[in-house]
């Protein structure tokens, strides 16, 4: 038994459906299925009743439209198939009834781009995959999408997702969204997710996101606190309390390289015979961990009754600052920003490049200072890989003149010889 597509309105000059067809016999009736596809007439070859492969009448989208359509004859050879093994009728209703089930997620007359990221997001949150923050970037990137929608004039849908779309969304989130490269990278990764789920879930079959290319993360040039700026910074008289529990919870994340996120978990059931124990926050099959406390980490516990004075991450960010203004900590810092292959050097007054990832920064910087080994140190931040490790590490120069000097102190300039 034979099948073909048609175009439902072949002498348009606009995107017309596509339509599969095939003929019961027995029935005497002409079966029609829409499949959503959407095609212009010159982007079609009437004498194959495919899309043109090849050529400059071809569709961008030819590759995914052909993809789909084969999708369609699949079926319909699977199911008339089985029904000449098992000796049942191959009806029209038995056919209409095995492409609803197989295509009706995949309904092209409607938008359903958005609809399915509300999907995807609700099924993660539902089966509770995603902590707070993911969902917050999975939130952030779905608003870029329909702001770069509407800037771009682009319409999204699944088809639309191809390299036209990569180059454009490129550009718009370097240039209108200012991002640098690890923003981007982290973003790009994220959408590429949500588009794999899409299509194990069969609400696509246009794999073009699969070459979308993910940028390497850059090591940008941050500041980190030396053991001497920490013991500063702690024995600064600031003019509130409110201040200064800001300033104690940074000090205190500076003595034991916790992430911000995880300070929540302390208490004092945490404290066992002087060393802090808590399962991991970003992934609780990883085994708990034991961060030493000392003289000064433990007497900012005992302070605040084991239960540390947080703030939101974002009103932290901005009191942390604060405390470093007060602290004249104004002088001017220079950091790099990485645009894909753009690299710029920037300039800014110290106490505005500081943050919760400074903290962890600096008691990763000042253990290795120290020559302790790095898995010792990532045996207590949490890292597992030794990359992503190394971004937390800043070589400043009196680290490089201690290190030349250690090297080539002992050597003497020889005496000069007289002509």
């Amino acid at each position: 038994m034979e099948h073909t597509f048609f175009l439902k309105e072949p002498k348009s000059n606009k995107k017309t459906i596509i339509v599969f067809s095939c003929y019961f016999k027995h029935e005497s009736k002409q079966f029609k299925y829409s499949t959503g596809e959407k095609i212009n007439p010159n982007h079609w070859s009437f004498s194959t009743n495919k899309p043109n492969l090849k050529g400059k009448y071809r569709d961008l989208n030819s590759n995914s439209i052909s993809t789909q359509l084969n999708r369609y004859s699949n079926k319909f050879e699977e199911i008339y198939g089985l029904c000449l093994k098992i000796n049942e009728d191959f009806t029209s209703k038995t056919l209409r009834e095995a492409f609803d089930v197989e295509f009706k997620k995949v309904n092209k007359d409607k938008n359903l781009f958005f609809d399915v990221y509300k999907e995807f997001m609700d099924e993660k949150k539902k089966r509770h995959e995603w902590k707070p923050s993911t969902v917050k970037r999975y939130n952030n990137i779905k608003n870029h999408l329909k702001e770069f929608e509407k800037d771009k004039k682009y319409k999204l849908t699944f088809n639309k997702i191809n390299s036209k779309f990569y180059t454009e969304f490129v550009n718009y989130c370097y240039t209108t969204l200012d991002h640098n490269t690890n923003t981007f990278s982290r973003n790009i990764g994220l959408f590429k997710t949500f588009m794999f789920w899409s299509l194990k879930e069969k609400y696509t079959y246009n794999d073009s996101f699969k070459d979308f290319k993910k940028p390497e993360r850059v090591i940008t040039k941050e500041v980190a606190l030396t053991i001497d700026q920490v013991k500063s910074i702690f024995e600064f008289e600031l003019t509130s309390k409110a201040l200064e529990r800001v300033r104690d919870v940074f000090v205190f994340q500076c003595l034991t390289g916790l992430r911000y996120g995880e300070l929540k978990l302390i208490s004092k059931r945490s404290v066992v015979n002087n060393i802090l124990v808590f399962s991991e926050e970003k992934d609780v099959t990883k085994e708990a961990r034991e961060v030493p406390l000392f003289e000064i980490s433990n007497f900012i516990l005992k302070k605040y009754g084991y239960e540390l004075p947080l703030l939101t991450n974002q009103k932290y960010n901005d009191a942390i600052k604060d405390v470093f203004e007060e602290a004249e900590f104004t002088y001017e810092v220079e950091y790099t920003r990485t645009k894909n292959k753009e690299r710029e050097i920037k300039h800014m007054p110290f106490n505005k490049r500081i943050s919760t990832h400074t903290a962890r920064r600096s008691f990763v910087t000042i253990m290795k200072k120290k020559g302790i080994a790095d898995k010792t140190i990532m045996n207590m931040t949490g890292h597992r890989d030794l990359k992503t490790f190394n971004t937390y590490y800043k070589v400043d120069n009196i680290a490089k003149v201690d290190a030349v000097n250690l090297a080539f102190g002992s050597m003497e300039l020889p005496k000069l010889k007289k002509a």
